[in-house]
Parts: structure tokens; sequence; C-alpha cells
């Protein structure tokens, strides 16, 4: 009953409307950074089987214009960690992580911070970087990651990592 009550105050138009698809985000063309040369500027590692990133991931693809993004669904079955840092399947659903062009790794609100700043909406997320509501917000997504599965009413994450294997 939480989760479903929860679910509708962050995603009110799922609550109820079952019949609702969502269209799965296009697999990235990009499926290893050696195997394929990409202009993006960060690599945002996602679960295409969750309606929340998907919405987000079509909403910054919208926005990317000059299309420094590149997107991997982590839940495809072609994913493979060492072709994105060794970012275990367990590690990319627990919480989300990026890499940049550079090979550096993100995670958490770090990786909203740049992948919003690359999109020209940096403001959004700068207040995440003052002393004291950047603390606040990593906690809150800390949560947020914990309860994503449930509250999107997913498997949990043992669940999920067996299935993969």
């Amino acid at each position: 009953m939480w989760a479903r009550s929860v679910r509708w105050l962050i995603w009110p138009h799922s609550y109820g409307h079952r019949a609702r698809t969502i269209q799965p985000v296009a697999p990235a063309s990009v499926t290893a950074p050696s195997l394929v040369t990409t202009t993006a500027d960060l690599t945002v590692l996602y679960d295409g089987g969750c309606p929340l990133c998907l919405r987000e991931v079509r909403f910054l693809k919208a926005r990317d214009a000059s299309a420094r993004l590149a997107f991997v669904d982590v839940d495809d079955a072609s994913y493979e960690p060492s072709a994105w840092a060794g970012i275990s399947y367990r590690q990319a659903m627990a919480r989300i992580h990026a890499v940049r062009a550079d090979g550096t790794v993100l995670k958490d609100v770090a990786v909203f911070r740049e992948a919003y700043q690359l999109v020209g909406l940096g403001w959004v997320y700068a207040p995440t970087t003052w002393p004291l509501l950047g603390p606040l917000v990593d906690r809150l997504y800390a949560l947020w990651a914990k309860w994503r599965l449930a509250i999107t009413g997913r498997d949990d994450l043992e669940t999920l990592c067996a299935c993969k294997r």
C-alpha cells in the first residue's frame, strides 16, 4: 500500500492506469567504448525496465541537441560490464552511474548534475553543490535508490540479479 501511495506522488499518471504502455528507449548505439567511437561527453547507464528511468532518459535525449550524452540500458541482455568501467549489473541497478569520455565514473546525484549541465539545465542541480543542501540531497537520493524498485513495482535487487545469472 505504501509503495502505491508513494508511486502516485512521484508519478501520478501511472496510478491506476495499467493500460498505459511505456515505449522502451531505443538501445544506445554505443555498446562498448573500445568498439565504437563516440562523441558523447557522458554515457549514462540506466535501468531500461524502470518507467521513471525511461522517462528521465527521454527527457534528457529530447534536450540533448548537441548529442553530448549517450545512454546504455544495463537491463538489456547485451550489457557488458567490462565495456563500462567494470560497473556490474548489481552496481548499476543499485544506484545510477555514468562514464565520462575520459573514463571517469560518476555516481548518484553527480550523474544528474553533469547530465543536466551538458544539456543546458545545470542550474537545476546547481544547488546540490551547496554545503548544506548537497549532503541532504545525497541522503535523499540514497533513500530513493534503496526504494526505487519497490516504488516502481519491480522485483527486488536480489531477484533481478538472480534472473541475470
